[in-house]
């Protein structure tokens, strides 16, 4: 089973054969975003708080097209080494 932090291999879609670690899951659409994969544009408008412009970021992309490569998730200490 997919999960948050699982490494993963994404066997179709613009990003095929490409490998990235689960950001957040949807399950009620078996639905995935994954680090750098699948990205888009996004045309955000300038409030008092925020700057606006033209921002990339993951998009979902199906349970379906993605491979578990490792059962063993990436925790913050080996990831400093």
């Amino acid at each position: 089973m997919i999960k948050k932090g699982l490494k993963v291999l994404v066997l179709a879609g613009k990003d095929k054969k490409k490998e990235g670690e689960v950001i957040e899951i949807d399950r009620a659409n078996n639905r995935a975003k994954v680090k750098d994969i699948n990205m888009v544009k996004k045309h955000v408008k300038t409030t008092k708080e925020k700057k606006g412009g033209i921002i990339s970021k993951e998009n979902f992309i199906n349970i379906s097209n993605l491979k578990l490569i490792s059962e063993k998730k990436t925790s913050k200490k080996e990831a400093k080494k």
